[in-house]
């Protein structure tokens, strides 16, 4: 095992002596285990490793980052000299240095399950999930089902002082079905992803909901062109809050380039709406205890009772907006920061999707989405759909090639969360309802 700690020291060493005035140094270490199965047979058993190995460089207010492979003196050395050299090159920034401050006190999130995966329990779990999705009524054969383990470590080393190290480790399994024969195939499939093993889905609720998923999706129409509600399924609904936080990414907000630019501190959504991102959540998708900026990281309240109260922000996002950082920056090896989210949970409302569903004499239950049109400007909103039609409170038909199209920030402001809230993963959406879009179909 390599000493990631030791070894950011020793290029962040290296790349003062080369002259740097700040220096960021990082370092990842991975290892993983996956096994794919198709129609019964094992497809595919992989292992894979990697070291990177990083540095951001700050001469004046001028930066640079570069990156390898190698954990050898003489590579980190050059990798040194060349930075401080595409340094001195670079345009001039003056929002680009360290942050003063550092956290200190770095909670164990036991993020890290010490369990090792094998190959033997990866294949068997892959042709678990392949069984049960193809014993489903409808299901034609397996697209392809799949297992895998991952453990990673990282470190970062700064100038000012900031040196943290964490490890991580994921466990997945998803499973794809195709449903229907010839030019009526269609497919669908379910997943699941957990710190921890014993966190992870039910390897058989994952095969049966890909085969059922795929298996109604048979026989399917065009929709009718009209407005009508739509209800997202909480499996994408997810998306819709993706938009959001890509909204208020403060690297947007400092361009100038988002339609939520001039909200904060203004109602967003509907009164009652409350998302927060808790970046301190045990055993969470997102967790972190430090940023990618050596900054302490903490639970904090994006939305509250539906109006925005802040901005994702990074330290160079901060300082052009006359702000604080929120410790919302990303992690890379040898790139530059950029604010990003971590645990984000949307808050969910009383209705489960069946009442919603009830309620609704014609509308749109989306299930799949491809493609995405936004204006980042002005919000304008448009995505091709897959799902059912509702008709009288019940699903009637499958629909494909639909359009979806709407504006986000009214999209936002007319949002009905359900009660179905999932709990294993980063963004925790339940299923929505949206009044007021349009659909395109025949």
């Amino acid at each position: 095992m390599t000493d990631l700690t030791a070894l950011c020291e020793r290029l962040l060493d290296l790349c003062q002596k080369a002259g740097a005035d700040q220096v960021s140094a990082s370092a990842a270490m991975t290892e993983g285990l996956e096994a794919s199965v198709r129609d019964g047979a094992v497809e595919d058993i992989g292992r894979s490793e990697t070291l990177d190995v990083g540095a951001r460089v700050i001469v004046g207010n001028r930066q640079a980052c570069v990156s390898a492979s190698s954990r050898q003196d003489s590579a980190l050395a050059e990798m040194a000299e060349r930075a401080v050299a595409m340094a001195r090159e670079a345009p001039e920034d003056p929002y680009c240095a360290l942050p003063e401050t550092r956290a200190t006190d770095l909670p164990d999130l036991d993020l890290c399950d010490p369990a090792q995966a094998d190959v033997d329990q990866l294949r068997e779990d892959a042709m678990t999930l392949d069984a049960i999705a193809r014993a489903v009524p409808g299901v034609t054969k397996s697209e392809g089902s799949n297992a895998s383990w991952r453990r990673n470590e990282i470190a970062l080393v700064m100038s000012n002082g900031f040196s943290g190290h964490r490890q991580g480790s994921f466990w997945s399994a998803s499973c794809s079905a195709i449903a229907g024969e010839g030019p009526g195939m269609e497919r669908d499939y379910a997943y699941g992803i957990a710190r921890w093993r014993d966190d992870l889905r039910d390897l058989e609720e994952i095969g049966r909901e890909a085969g059922e998923r795929a298996a109604r999706r048979v026989a399917p129409r065009q929709a009718p062109t009209k407005p009508v509600p739509l209800i997202f399924d909480q499996r994408l609904a997810s998306s819709v809050i993706g938009h959001f936080l890509s909204a208020i990414n403060g690297a947007s907000v400092a361009r100038g380039s988002t339609y939520l630019g001039e909200k904060l501190g203004k109602r967003v959504f509907p009164k009652g709406f409350t998302i927060t991102d808790d970046p301190l959540c045990p055993r969470g998708i997102g967790s972190r205890p430090f940023d990618g900026e050596g900054l302490a990281t903490g639970e904090r309240v994006l939305v509250d009772d539906g109006v925005l109260q802040t901005w994702l922000l990074d330290c160079g996002a901060a300082r052009q907006l006359d702000l604080t950082s929120t410790g919302s920056a990303s992690f890379g090896v040898g790139s530059p920061p950029r604010p990003t989210h971590s645990n984000v949970m949307l808050a969910p409302g009383a209705r489960s999707p069946q009442e919603m569903i009830a309620g609704i004499d014609e509308g749109f239950f989306v299930t799949e989405m491809m493609g995405a049109s936004i204006n980042s400007n002005t919000g304008d909103y448009s995505r091709g759909a897959t799902g059912f039609w509702i008709e009288k409170g019940e699903l009637a038909y499958p629909v494909t090639e639909a359009t979806v199209v709407g504006n986000l920030i009214e999209m936002f402001a007319v949002l009905e969360a359900a009660n179905d809230l999932p709990f294993d993963r980063a963004l925790a959406v339940p299923t929505l309802l949206i009044e007021g879009c349009h659909v395109a179909g025949n």
